[in-house]
């Protein structure tokens, strides 16, 4: 799914018109977070807000009203605001009530000569989102042309990346008519209250966060580059990059069960090494973890984040996997009394913080391709440097926030720049050796100029010899859609600067089986000085590997019945003829 900023916000242009709920008395007190009272406690101020928009089928305004509705009774969290604190008690701090809320209006937001449509929704929801709104959280819809846009916003203390996952599948489910049959998901006060009971940190994870601390000066890890003046909050500056795509994604994971780490360890090997290379510093960084320890959270909507620190010193992946299981630990325990000794978490100006969300391991999923879905983030001000990470379908995206000053722009986005190109680096590297015969050949994906040298395999045997082409340029056209397209993959194996062997591999995914994902491996051919050696083999397997990283679980090709050699290969591997392969001119 895109991670983008209000800025970069791609919307078809329309009306925007917003849902005003019916706010009713005030009730029950609820218990505030450790982060909620960090975050609550900075005082009103628009740009507080997290969104996701996403373009669901043609619904009217009552209907998509009422499936609003249902998602805001079926969570709690939805229904609770915060108040400031009152002159009369102004120690007592912020308190959260529950609310009633009930059916609203709609209303029309204006959008202004020559104001973009990005801007007229930032006016709307920097109004409508703030820590102290009644209620916090809003429903907007762009109505162009074809489909509406649907917009979903509410201040940070309410929600986090997961639980916007949670309110657009529900609201989906809202409009199928099947929201009303789920049980009421337990709201983020109840995990607040159960906080409160679990054990407190042990003494080794208080001196080692002491240990981190102070090694950072006694406060929250900073970026260890130059950022300028940020004593106050400057002008922010955000970078959306696409790192890698879905097949190099597939090559980095690889490359991560080949040395028995994570992604994520691999990752933090390349951000470790670019800041040790630039900075001459080991790698500190603020780095968010959920606190969804039970399964009874998943549905929930809150802010089931609390922080950690990821400590890494050392490049090597082990050395990395081992920096992310402490972060992980680190943030495992309440931390309100681990923070006591300093008054609360103690942060200075360029704090750094690292973020990391795999879209694909959450227990929650939506249809974010089909949906157009967008994660959208506020704009505003900021003193440091923030980086997510968010892995999906179509591969490994980034997104930095930081200071918009000269230092920070040489600093952050020469580090982006090394770190982008380390872990691309890492991808190419991971998996892209066949050994053999005695010799040290590279697989990876092929580029146009391969085109001519792959046409001549395809070319060299008594069929291909009667059916291809001796002008290239329908094969460069062929190449040019092959690359365009995500579920292809043309890969050749290269000996020095020959092209020793090739085969085109689809992803197809598919309902039957279980909505199993095939891979479908077409046009293998080695050159002839490479037949008998093994490598053919080599390269299946490499295949089947890289069929399992995207989510295979069965690979199928087929063969032209001619080719008795052939079969017997494939036999070889493991596949059998269990099917009849059909085919006919179109």
């Amino acid at each position: 799914m895109r991670l983008t900023h209000v800025a970069h916000l791609r919307l078809p242009f329309g009306r925007i018109v917003g849902y005003d709920l019916d706010v009713g008395p005030v009730g029950e007190q609820l218990p505030i977070s450790f982060d909620q009272a960090r975050h609550v406690g900075l005082g009103d101020r628009a740009g507080s807000w997290m969104a996701i928009t996403f373009r669901p089928p043609d619904v009217d305004r009552d209907t998509l009203a009422a499936a609003w509705l249902s998602v805001v009774r079926r969570h709690g969290t939805l229904r609770s605001v915060f108040s400031p604190a009152t002159s009369d008690e102004p120690d007592a701090g912020p308190t959260l009530h529950e609310v009633e809320l009930g059916p609203g209006r709609w209303r029309e937001h204006a959008v202004g000569p020559g104001t973009r449509l990005s801007d007229a929704i930032r006016g709307v929801l920097d109004e409508h989102c703030t820590p102290f709104s009644s209620p916090s959280h809003r429903l907007c819809v762009v109505e162009s042309h074809d489909r509406p846009t649907v917009v979903v916003a509410a201040d940070h203390a309410h929600v986090d990346m997961w639980s916007l996952l949670v309110v657009v599948r529900d609201l989906q489910r809202a409009l199928a008519g099947t929201l009303d049959d789920a049980a009421p998901a337990r709201p983020f006060a109840d995990h607040t209250a159960a906080l409160v009971e679990r054990e407190r940190a042990p003494q080794s994870v208080r001196e080692r966060w002491n240990e981190v601390i102070e090694a950072c000066g006694d406060t929250m890890p900073r970026f260890p580059l130059p950022l300028g003046d940020v004593e106050r909050p400057v002008p922010e500056r955000v970078e959306l990059r696409d790192v890698l795509d879905v097949d190099a994604l597939a090559w980095l994971s690889r490359g991560a069960r080949a040395r028995t780490v994570s992604t994520l360890a691999l990752v933090t090997s390349a951000l470790t090494q670019v800041t040790r290379d630039l900075a001459d510093a080991p790698l500190r960084a603020v780095f968010p973890v959920h606190s969804r320890y039970e399964d009874t959270w998943h549905d929930s909507v809150g802010w089931f984040i609390t922080n950690a620190v990821l400590d890494s010193p050392d490049a090597d992946p082990v050395a990395c996997a081992a920096a992310v299981k402490e972060a992980i630990g680190l943030g495992s325990w309440p931390l309100e009394d681990v923070f006591a000794p300093w008054g609360g978490m103690p942060q200075s100006p360029g704090m750094f913080a690292i973020s990391w969300l795999d879209l694909r391991r959450l227990p929650v999923h939506v249809d974010h391709v089909g949906l157009e879905a967008q994660y959208v983030s506020a704009a505003g001000r900021t003193d440091g440097v923030m980086v997510w990470f968010v892995l999906d379908e179509a591969g490994m995206h980034l997104r930095c926030r930081y200071p918009d000053t000269e230092q920070a722009r040489a600093s952050v986005g020469g580090w982006l720049d090394e770190v982008v190109d380390e872990i691309r680096r890492a991808a190419r590297d991971a998996g892209a050796t066949l050994e053999v015969d005695g010799a040290l050949l590279q697989v990876g994906r092929a580029e146009r100029h391969d085109v001519p040298a792959i046409l001549a395999l395809l070319a060299d045997d008594p069929i291909g010899a009667t059916r291809e082409l001796a002008d290239a340029t329908a094969y460069e056209d062929a190449y040019d859609a092959l690359v365009r397209d995500p579920s292809q993959l043309l890969v050749v194996v290269r000996d020095g600067d020959t092209v020793a062997a090739t085969a085109q591999l689809t992803v197809i995914p598919g309902l039957s089986r279980g909505g199993a994902t095939r891979l479908q491996i077409e046009a293998v051919r080695v050159a002839s000085a490479w037949r008998g050696r093994g490598l053919g083999g080599a390269l299946l397997e490499w295949a089947h590997e890289h069929g399992r990283a995207r989510g295979a679980v069965l690979s199928q090709l087929t063969t032209d019945t001619s080719r008795v050699d052939a079969r017997r290969f494939y036999e070889r591997l493991g596949y059998e003829a269990s099917h009849l392969g059909l085919k006919r001119p179109l």
